[in-house]
């Protein structure tokens, strides 16, 4: 393919995705490359994915984060899990947890005992056997070393972006401000060799980033990759983001609210709260949906409400010719389990393990993409789960998600956890079994038995088992601190 050497990478598009990329490359590969990325100030980013699962702990501590500094600056809270409401039917809510819940065997995970314990009568619910879970229903939180707890944040997107811009700089990342108004490819091949910006002014690269957003100004616009439009899975095509003054404690979870046309989110920060609603335009005009927000939040309002429109789906490929497309730019699924950033840093990790020093070549981009594909099917399986199984069908929007034809990947993990109780992971799988049985027991989809490994045990051995671990959790969430108590202590202790 590009026999060059890259040396020079250029990053179009600041955010989220562009600064988590400089701060990658330029800390971990910046003695092999020089970095540039070209943003415009004028061009305002899409700012609100706030919510984010706990891989990101695990970039952060490869790129050396201080986690006290990081919590400052992005007015960080922390979050256990996701609670959803009105999902399996109004008035019904549960929790889709970080935690392990229970405890596995080498046949059969923790959920086919607890099934068991259902049928010999034991009525405890199946978050009762997850510590993450009940603290978060408790609004606990502690980090400590003899209680590890599995966690991830809720952050101001904004904020983080600077926080990595100058972490990006002091390791080398050289910023140019300018709106691009070309971009230059080479007639032979194809391959990106420059933009130039509004100015006159021309960045020249061996290898580019996409961080434009929903533009795809690389990736789309000059290279024209092709976008495959997920809509018919998942219908929501807009959403209307507005910020409040917080008036309550700040809660250690997301909250997710089922509505008659979409879904509300509600994310605790230290200094505000970020709320939104994600809908379908074909059952709720854009007025009515901002009225829906509006009345269904706390607190003043710290901002307008900001309408975006958006289509679900993904580029043909993340890595086309010398360019690579992270967040907006590389396809958008919608924020319901808080993927969006994850999938910026697991693209941006990707992209650093099969970085092309001496040359682009065909396996490596085609490595990158097919990985780049299972993860984001199994992203989209998981998040069609919450719609597709359901026993909402009172208004158009729920009897429309509740007669969804399914991806066949999706239509046998419902099909095989239904009629077996099992779930078995797929290469891409971001979430693992846990959050699967979760999400479908909490949805209310049941299987018809369980594997028999689970009565192996006796009757008493049984109830001891399941008995045991539940005190053992009561007990270990009874010593923690209100999650906001737990905040205010780090925040005393930084000044």
């Amino acid at each position: 393919m590009q026999n060059t050497k890259v040396q020079q990478v250029v990053i179009a598009g600041g955010g989220t995705a562009g600064w988590i990329a400089a701060a990658s490359l330029s800390k971990l590969l910046g003695k092999s490359l020089s970095v540039t990325l070209v943003e415009s100030d004028e061009i305002s980013t899409v700012g609100v994915g706030e919510a984010t699962i706990p891989p990101i702990r695990t970039l952060h501590k490869l790129l050396g984060i201080n986690e006290k500094e990081f919590l400052d600056a992005t007015k960080s809270t922390f979050k256990l899990g996701i609670e959803f409401e009105n999902w399996r039917e109004k008035g019904h809510r549960y929790i889709h947890s970080f935690g392990i819940t229970g405890k596995e065997c080498w046949a059969g995970e923790f959920h086919h005992f607890w099934l068991r314990g259902l049928k010999e009568g034991y009525t405890a619910d199946f978050g009762d056997y997850c510590f993450e879970l009940q603290a978060a229903k408790a609004a606990k939180f502690a980090i400590s070393q003899q209680q590890p707890i599995n966690f991830a944040y809720h952050l101001d997107a904004t904020l983080y972006a600077q926080f990595l811009r100058k972490f990006a700089e002091k390791h080398g990342t050289k910023r140019v401000e300018g709106k691009i108004s070309e971009v230059n490819k080479d007639a032979l091949s194809g391959n990106i060799t420059s933009l130039t910006l509004a100015s006159g002014q021309v960045i020249e690269g061996d290898f580019f980033i996409d961080c434009t957003g929903f533009r795809g100004l690389l990736i789309e616009q000059a290279l024209h990759t092709g976008y495959e439009d997920w809509s018919h899975w998942l219908p929501c095509d807009s959403a209307v983001a507005m910020q409040t003054q917080s008036v309550d404690p700040a809660l250690p979870y997301t909250r997710s609210i089922a509505h008659d046309f979409g879904w509300q989110w509600r994310i605790p920060l230290q200094h505000r709260v970020g709320n939104g609603l994600v809908y379908c335009s074909k059952y709720v005009s854009d007025e009515d949906a901002i009225s829906c927000l509006q009345s269904n939040v706390e607190g003043e309002p710290v901002n307008q409400p900001r309408v975006i429109k958006f289509k679900t789906g993904r580029r043909r490929k993340g890595w086309n010719k010398n360019c690579v497309a992270l967040g907006l730019a590389s396809g958008f699924v919608e924020p319901l389990e808080s993927t969006s950033i994850h999938l910026i840093m697991t693209g941006i990790v990707r992209l650093m393990r099969l970085f092309p020093f001496d040359g682009i070549t065909q396996t490596a981009v085609d490595e990158y993409n097919s990985k780049l594909t299972s993860e984001l099917n199994s992203i989209r399986d998981f998040i069609v789960l919450h719609y597709k199984v359901t026993n909402r069908q009172d208004t158009p929007f729920w009897q429309h998600c509740h007669n969804l034809d399914v991806p066949d990947s999706l239509a046998h993990k419902i099909q095989l956890f239904k009629e077996t109780g099992r779930v078995f992971l797929d290469d891409g799988d971001v979430f693992r079994v846990d959050s699967w049985t979760q999400v479908m027991f909490g949805q209310g989809l049941m299987p018809t038995q369980y594997h028999r490994i689970a009565d192996e045990m006796s009757d008493d051995e049984l109830k001891r088992f399941l008995n045991g671990m539940r005190t053992s959790i009561a007990q270990s969430v009874e010593k923690l601190p209100a999650h906001q108590a737990f905040i205010d202590q780090i925040n005393a202790h930084s000044k």
